[in-house]
């Protein structure tokens, strides 16, 4: 069991969403929070509520998705706190869209900010985690990588690839004591599905964010491999979609998916 206590946490997307929940756990259990986001007031906001729950809050204004910058980041981290014990990459957008509707600026911006920035800081930081052969990496990712999400085709593609690079970085670093771990959330309380109005499908369960910081938290101390939220339903029906996609595209169809996101991506385009 790995203690959090002490430990330096480097968490984009720290200032809302799920974000500011993951935050909030990490300062129970004592840690220092590097919290990463693109508006400062927020980030006062979760870094003065870290400070009351026991943990040390430090802002830090940036938009990860400028990745060539991505270096000032750790130097200005580096700078003001030392280490990184743990990294978590959590920032993300979400777009709903059908396909052709979509902007190649949609497209770019997207698999930037919830991949291939998660990448860049993770090679920036991996270094000094295996020089000192400790360390912890997460991505959050979602039950849209396991099962592609009609109307929301460009997001289900950024965490598929978010789950199958920290399968391999796994493997590469099984022999180290830097542990990998990849947490799927399915549908939570914080949602864009709930921020545009929209109900969930009518036998979905929508998870409340601090039950995913919380297992976002059992996966560093228990340095788990994968996580699902939604528990082994959810497991045993990606499974089997993966052996039979089309039974996936029925019973997503059956349960309401693909006109909740449908909807979405209606509300989305009028606004």
């Amino acid at each position: 069991m790995t203690s959090i206590a002490g430990k330096t946490v480097l968490l984009t997307g720290a200032s809302g969403g799920i974000g500011s929940f993951i935050a909030r756990a990490l300062a129970k259990e004592k840690a220092t929070i590097i919290a990463v986001s693109r508006s400062q007031a927020k980030l006062d906001e979760i870094c003065t509520e870290i400070e009351a729950l026991g943990g040390r809050g430090i802002g830090i204004e940036f938009d990860i998705s400028q990745v060539a910058e991505l270096p000032k980041l750790i130097q200005q981290i580096n700078q003001v706190s030392g280490q990184i014990d743990i990294l978590i990459n959590n920032a993300a957008v979400e777009k709903y869209r059908p396909f052709q509707h979509y902007a190649l600026q949609d497209i770019q911006s997207t698999l930037t900010t919830n991949l291939i920035a998660g990448m860049e800081l993770t090679r920036l930081i991996l270094p000094s985690m295996l020089a000192r052969n400790s360390g912890h990496i997460v991505n959050i990712a979602s039950g849209s990588g396991k099962k592609g999400m009609p109307y929301n085709s460009i997001y289900s593609a950024s965490k598929a690839g978010l789950i199958m690079w920290t399968d391999a970085l796994r493997q590469e670093l099984a022999d180290t004591n830097i542990g990998v771990s990849v947490v799927c959330p399915g549908y939570t309380a914080t949602g864009m599905f709930s921020a545009l109005g929209v109900p969930a499908p009518s036998l979905a369960r929508v998870a409340p964010p601090q039950e995913v910081a919380i297992a976002i938290l059992n996966a560093i101390k228990q340095n788990q491999a994968e996580v699902i939220l939604d528990g082994l339903v959810s497991k045993l029906l990606f499974s089997n979609f993966q052996l039979f996609p089309k039974f996936g595209d029925l019973v997503f169809k059956w349960i309401g998916v693909t006109k909740l996101n449908k909807n979405c991506a209606e509300k989305q385009m009028r606004s």
